[in-house]
């Protein structure tokens, strides 16, 4: 279960910039996750939980946004969402692409801190 130690370093992360601020501790964490990222939703927010234990995070939230798969079409030359994940097509044109633009995600974009 990789998700544990994502979850780690997470926390880890989150705790540096809560520190770097001058903070005590860390009331919610959001992220942005992409289905490509190979990481399981559930058991990413599971982790969180046992990894924030014993730290400024303990009992805080995380708060996950879901980002889609978006392609590059060569065919229409735009950003395009795919049908689905096993076919990354253009949903417009159904063309078969391989630039994908997001969905990679794993990211932490922003915290809420107390001081």
């Amino acid at each position: 279960m990789h998700e544990l130690s994502i979850a780690m370093s997470i926390v880890d992360l989150a705790c540096e910039e809560a520190e770097s601020h001058g903070a005590s501790s860390v009331d919610v964490v959001y992220l942005k996750l992409g289905p490509l990222s190979g990481v399981v939703k559930e058991a990413l927010l599971f982790s969180y939980e046992i990894a924030s234990q014993q730290t400024p995070l303990e009992g805080s939230k995380l708060v996950i946004e879901e980002v889609p798969i978006v392609v590059n079409c060569p065919v229409c030359m735009d950003r395009r969402s795919v049908q689905s994940l096993q076919s990354l097509c253009c949903v417009e044109c159904g063309t078969p692409t391989r630039e994908i633009l997001e969905g990679r995600e794993l990211m932490v974009t922003a915290m809420e801190l107390r001081t």
